[in-house]
């Protein structure tokens, strides 16, 4: 029986395998803009499956930068500083890592955000509220916050980050609450309870929270409060469609589950018929893909990597996810190894990993 692996390679894991379910659901954009999930499974079959993607001919998208700078802003931010220093270095990185977006397809809602934070010279961290600003880009970088704020006693911390840090450049509870789910689910894996088909029921508890923070909080409130419910009635639904709003029992599929199943499932649960491009079903569909895959890559790839959806988004989410629960375990060396910006994922958990559980002063 193989050995588990460390809480510190976990934290590898999450990040690096974040980074690889990224470059190869992006595929240089052809396979995140591919509408049809079957001509992508063709396509990796026809290179030889997924053990066979060399990931170092798949650069990373625009997901792994703004994760990448995330986690860098909580690591320089460190132990000592306050939550609104670690929402200056937050803007600072999020602004710079725009210039890293040659080929990786930032979406239009980042780039409108960091425009607005850059024309801030108050130094706040706020902008404005966006009626259309429900998309993924917020979810897709905030798993980094579950591995510095993991335990169940910084959960006011995690709730507060992830809203605020999401809120940046998607000011929509749709948008917003994705990263707080990213976070969450992330915290949960750290720390191994409750157990993975439980993980949605304690996301509805803490959407309460999350509700009483921004009410708390006091900015565009009215606005928030008008567009709120969508992102957890939509949870909802998903949760008793697998059985498992109550968190207790196993998760129920379809007897075909198949490629195309899939896609008639993620168009369903989306908002415009693109799954995962919002910030409710990008976190949605990675965790129904790390439901059905447990502890196998090549199955979480299948159902959260190739699809014909907002397929790297979703893939970032689930790896993420998937890495701090099991590590690398099995995973082809191709698939990660020679990852783009390896070196920096990698020195960055190892940062976040002796950050984890330490408060903010």
């Amino acid at each position: 029986m193989a050995k588990a692996p460390t809480l510190k390679k976990r934290y590898q894991a999450c990040m690096i395998l974040s980074g690889a379910g990224d470059a190869l659901g992006f595929n240089h954009g052809n396979w995140e803009f591919e509408s049809n999930g079957e001509t992508i499974h063709k396509q990796v079959s026809a290179i030889g499956g997924l053990e066979n993607l060399d990931v170092k001919e798949f650069p990373i998208s625009d997901d792994t930068v703004m994760h990448l700078a995330t986690a860098e802003a909580l690591v320089e931010t460190g132990k000592d500083a306050s939550l609104k220093d670690l929402y200056g270095t937050l803007v600072k990185k999020y602004i710079q890592c725009m210039d890293d977006m040659d080929g990786r397809a930032p979406g239009t809602t980042c780039i409108g955000g960091t425009v607005q934070l850059a024309a801030n010279q108050t130094g706040d961290w706020r902008i404005p509220f966006n009626k259309v600003g429900g998309g993924c880009g917020a979810a897709m970088r905030a798993m980094c916050v579950g591995l510095r704020f993991p335990g169940p006693e910084q959960e006011r911390l995690l709730v507060a980050v992830s809203v605020e840090s999401g809120r940046m450049t998607h000011h929509h509870p749709t948008g917003y609450l994705g990263a707080l789910a990213a976070a969450l689910f992330t915290a949960y894996a750290v720390r191994g309870t409750p157990r993975v088909e439980a993980w949605g029921q304690g996301l509805m508890k803490v959407l309460e929270k999350a509700k009483e923070y921004v009410q708390q909080e006091g900015y565009c409130v009215e606005e928030n409060l008008k567009h709120w419910d969508y992102f957890g009635d939509s949870w909802r639904k998903y949760l008793q469609r697998r059985g498992i709003l109550e968190g207790t029992g196993e998760p129920q599929f379809p007897d075909d589950y198949g490629v195309m199943a899939r896609e008639d499932f993620y168009r369903s649960v989306s908002f415009d018929g693109t799954g995962g491009a919002s910030g409710h079903d990008a976190p949605m569909i990675a965790y129904d893909a790390l439901l059905r895959a447990g502890d196998s890559w090549t199955e979480l790839a299948n159902h959260g990597f190739f699809h014909g959806g907002d397929s790297d988004s979703t893939a970032a989410i689930a790896a993420a996810w998937w890495g701090a629960l099991y590590g690398f375990h099995n995973v082809p060396p191709k698939n990660y190894q020679k990852l783009e910006y390896c070196s920096r994922l990698s020195n960055v958990a190892d940062k976040l990993y002796k950050l984890r559980g330490l408060p903010l002063s």
